[in-house]
Parts: structure tokens; C-alpha cells; sequence
């Protein structure tokens, strides 16, 4: 099993404070702070010109910040760049290898550029074709590879220096939901074995599958933060859902809900087309008293189930846009230094 490097400080792999950048007026990263623990991934949520993929340009040295500070894997950004370079990963909304080279020769090139000794570059080559099963392929021109191998190329070439930080700007935008799920399969490996994984994305699914954390970023600015049932929970907390046997019940099963006078419940919603009654709650005390009156009331219920929001509803509560925003399109902000 192969570990990946830790920083020295311990606890929170990267530490981000008051982080800005701008591109003549526009502030593209305005006053960002987030905090990223070891082991663990991060997930950076943000519609199209948010500042997501400059802040990752950032935290990678390939923008420097006008103000605030950063310090990954316990380098500094600014003041340390060329041992920050070496102690992360980076694999962004395109993969970047080299078309002419083979599988194999591009990692071997980024191996060698990262120092290792010839016989080393070879050896984590080698394995890392073989983790991401482009074994078959590793001769062959990148050029004649599918994008979801160039993407797993892409992700292996990041991997190469064993970094302590992996960087994944969008990593599945363009794939198939079987390459995505491949590529979610190892970064879920890679963190367990003690990477940590700042991600950033416009897929809600890949947020819930892949984050312990989530940040939501919208121009330039964090604007919620917490892990994923916790964001539901801050948007509208649970909703219980009872299915009265008989379908016509809802109303009346509405209606004296409404007008019990429970504890902190202000009414319920009769959902004819779904043959549901909604009831927000905050506990499960008010849950209990729930279906406590509607037994005592003779109503006969079919099921009950609880609903918490879905990351796309948080999304829109928090930035008042959709989380559908065309895929593949760089921030706008990024258009500028590209």
C-alpha cells in the first residue's frame, strides 16, 4: 500500500486566510479562508465564476495572491513555492499530458522532472499505469487514448511525486458515469491511505459521494461552510413525510396537524399528486408527536420516512443559482489568465 506524504505540522494540511486576488477590478478571490484537515477532502462548491479554479491557481503557485496568506502541507505559497511544488498533486478540468508521448513516457517525464533517480522515475511509472489500468496502453502515443483514459493518465501523472495534497479542479467534467466512478473509486482509495484532497465541482453527486467538508464559494467570496448534513440541515432542516393508507387522508391529516398546536409546528402541507403529508421538524421529539396525534386521531398510515434537502437545493438556497451551469466552461475569471 503505497502512503502519501504528510505535512510536519499536523492537523490541517492546508490553511487558507484572507486569501485575495484580482484581475484589474474584478476580484476574482476576495478575502477566501478555508481549512482542509489531513486525510480528508475537501469539497469547494461554486457556480461558473465563482473563483474556484483561481483559487486552486493560487494554492498551487501558479497565481500569486495580492493579499492573505496560504500555507500548504506547512509551506508557505508565496515564500516557499518550489517545496510547496513538490509536496502536492494537481489534476484540473482538462488533462494536461503530452499527445506525442506514450503513457508510459509521460510519466517517466514527470518523474524525472520531479527529481526521482532514473530507476525510481520507472518504477512509480510502472505502478502508477498499473493502479489506474492503462497497463495494456502504456506504449501507445497519448494521442489514441479515450478522454477517460487521458483523464486517469492525467490523475496518475499527479500522483507520481506521492504528494501530500491532491489538487482536483473538476476532475470528471466530460466523462462517462462509469469513468467517473472509476476515478471516484481512487481518490476514495487514495484517502484513505492518507492523502488529502482539496476538490472543486458543480457535480452535487460527486460532492456528496467524495467530500467530508464542503466550502461554497460565489464571486470570490465563501458564503456557507460545513460538512454535508450540516448544509442541508442550516437550509430547512428535516422534513417528515407521512403516507396515509388511504390516499384521500391527506387533507385531514393536514389539517389536524395544523391545528393540534404541537410544539414548535407551525402546520403541514398536503402533497395530493405524491399522496404525501409534509411536516417540517426539528427533532425527533416532534416527530414522535406527530404520529402520536395522527394514531390518536384513527388515521392508518402506509409509511413515514424523513427528508433532509439535497446538496442541489442547498446550492441554489446559498447562491440563488442552479447547479446546472454548462460543463467544461473555465471561470470567467480564469478566461483572463489562461
Amino acid at each position: 500500500m503505497t502512503h502519501y506524504g504528510r505535512g510536519p505540522g499536523g492537523g490541517n494540511a492546508v490553511e487558507v486566510r484572507g486569501l485575495v486576488k484580482h484581475f484589474g477590478e474584478t476580484r476574482a478571490v476576495d478575502g477566501v479562508s478555508l481549512r482542509v484537515k489531513e486525510g480528508t477532502v475537501l469539497g469547494v462548491l461554486g457556480p461558473n465564476g465563482a473563483g474556484k479554479t483561481t483559487l486552486v491557481r493560487c494554492l498551487s503557485t501558479l497565481l500569486v495572491p495580492d493579499a492573505g496568506t496560504a500555507t500548504v502541507a506547512g509551506c508557505d505559497v508565496v515564500k516557499q513555492p518550489r517545496q510547496l511544488r513538490r509536496a502536492i498533486g494537481l489534476t484540473g478540468q482538462y488533462a494536461s499530458v503530452d499527445e506525442k508521448l506514450s503513457g508510459w513516457e509521460n510519466l517517466y517525464m514527470i518523474g524525472r522532472l520531479l527529481d526521482l533517480p532514473r530507476r525510481d522515475a520507472r518504477r512509480r511509472a510502472y505502478a502508477m499505469l498499473e493502479r489506474f489500468s492503462l497497463t495494456e496502453a502504456a506504449r501507445r502515443p497519448a494521442s489514441q487514448y479515450s478522454g477517460g483514459m487521458r483523464r486517469r493518465l492525467d490523475l496518475a501523472a499527479s500522483m507520481i511525486g506521492r504528494p501530500a495534497v491532491l489538487y482536483l479542479d473538476e476532475p470528471t467534467t466530460g466523462l462517462d458515469p462509469r469513468t467517473r466512478n472509476e476515478v471516484w473509486d481512487e481518490v476514495e482509495r487514495m484517502v484513505t491511505e492518507g492523502l488529502t484532497v482539496l476538490l472543486t465541482t458543480q457535480y452535487m453527486e460527486e460532492a456528496e459521494r467524495l467530500a467530508d467538508d464542503l466550502t461554497v464559494i460565489d464571486r470570490g467570496r465563501v458564503i456557507a461552510e460545513g460538512g454535508v448534513e450540516e448544509l442541508k440541515a442550516k437550509v430547512g432542516g428535516r422534513t417528515l413525510q407521512v403516507r396515509p393508507a388511504d390516499p384521500g387522508d391527506v387533507y385531514g391529516m393536514a389539517g389536524a396537524i395544523a391545528h393540534a398546536g404541537l410544539d414548535g409546528i407551525a402546520g403541514a402541507t398536503a402533497d395530493v399528486e405524491e399522496g404525501l403529508v409534509k411536516v417540517p421538524i426539528i427533532s425527533d421529539e416532534q416527530l414522535t408527536a406527530v404520529i402520536g396525534l395522527l394514531g390518536a386521531r384513527g388515521f392508518a398510515l402506509a409509511g413515514i420516512d424523513t427528508h433532509l434537502p439535497s446538496l442541489d437545493e442547498v446550492f441554489l438556497a446559498v447562491t440563488g443559482r442552479k447547479a446546472s451551469a454548462p460543463r467544461g466552461v473555465p471561470d470567467a475569471h480564469e478566461e483572463a489568465v489562461a
